[in-house]
């Protein structure tokens, strides 16, 4: 991953985008390594994204060597060694981390300063698209994926060329074990400060553990996101799998900040799922649309 995000692209897009180009099966029997200036450059919760949904590439692993910013990220929390036990730890990790002339059985390259914010668009998370790019027609897709592309237009009922900014939404969601974290919730309430939920989104902010909504109650996460007319859940997988009452209703699209779109995931087997960033999220939450969070930024709403 070479060179820079720029505001408002985040490790989220960048796992979309690898997916996007390699494919749900494109790691089967193999593990995904990622390096270069951009995961160096990443926090440790946002590298946990990325490593999170390796999974959904087919990747039976998704590793980041450690480093300086694990080791700070780990150093005093719970579970792991202390004193003189934790540099012996940290020695032994540093010797774990990929040599520089490592080989390898593939590489892929992706310019991080190239890359816009993604939207998972179909019913798996390979069907993705930048925000700003039209949906893919049958001749744009390899011959292998064009009976799943065209089941993903059966089920969505968007149109080959159509752009996806723009495209309504009834519900956002942000949580979940890949975007659920403290950092994505931080980020989320500065966004949506302010701000106001469209009058025909349900919104819904479900910190993913006891934790991180602690943690967030200490710093009046909560009320920012109530403010803005987002609901506040208690913690858990709550809408990524359609856990609990919080369920897609007929065919209603959601903007979600999980990690999978299949078909009947949100509980409707009607429903619709975006898998994008909080940012995005958000963003589409106040719109009422999927639009680019970049705007947002640009203009000063954060």
């Amino acid at each position: 991953m070479k060179g820079a995000l720029s505001p408002g692209v985040c490790s989220k897009d960048i796992i979309l985008s690898v997916i996007a180009a390699l494919g749900v099966k494109g790691g089967l029997g193999y593990a995904y390594e990622y390096g270069g200036a951009a995961i160096a450059a990443l926090p440790m919760e946002a590298r946990l994204t990325i490593c999170n949904m390796s999974i959904e590439g087919g990747a039976r692993v998704g590793y980041i060597n450690p480093d300086q910013v694990t080791f700070d990220y780990l150093e005093g929390r719970r579970f792991v060694p202390r004193g003189e036990d934790f540099n012996k730890a940290v020695d032994f990790w540093r010797q774990i981390a990929s040599e520089a002339d490592a080989d390898y059985d593939d590489r892929y390259e992706l310019d991080a300063a190239a890359l816009e914010p993604m939207v998972a668009w179909g019913i798996n998370p390979g069907q993705a698209v930048g925000v700003k790019q039209k949906l893919p027609k049958a001749g744009e897709v390899k011959p292998e994926d064009r009976e799943a592309l065209q089941i993903a237009y059966d089920h969505t009922g968007f149109r080959a060329g159509a752009p996806i900014e723009g495209q309504r939404i009834d519900v956002a969601f942000i949580g979940s074990c890949t975007n659920g974290r403290i950092s994505d919730l931080r980020e989320a309430a500065r966004l949506a400060r302010g701000g106001r939920v469209a009058s025909h989104v349900q919104a819904l902010v479900v910190p993913g553990s006891q934790q991180v909504a602690e943690q967030a109650a200490a710093e009046g996460l909560p009320e920012i996101f109530r403010e803005a007319g987002f609901e506040w859940r208690g913690a858990g997988c709550s809408m990524c799998l359609g856990m609990n009452p919080d369920v897609l209703v007929k065919d209603q699209i959601c903007a979600s900040s999980s990690n999978r779109n299949f078909i009947g995931r949100q509980g409707s087997p009607k429903g619709r799922t975006l898998l994008m960033s909080p940012a995005m999220a958000v963003a589409a939450a106040l719109a009422g649309e999927v639009t680019d969070v970049r705007q947002m930024i640009k203009g000063g709403r954060a």
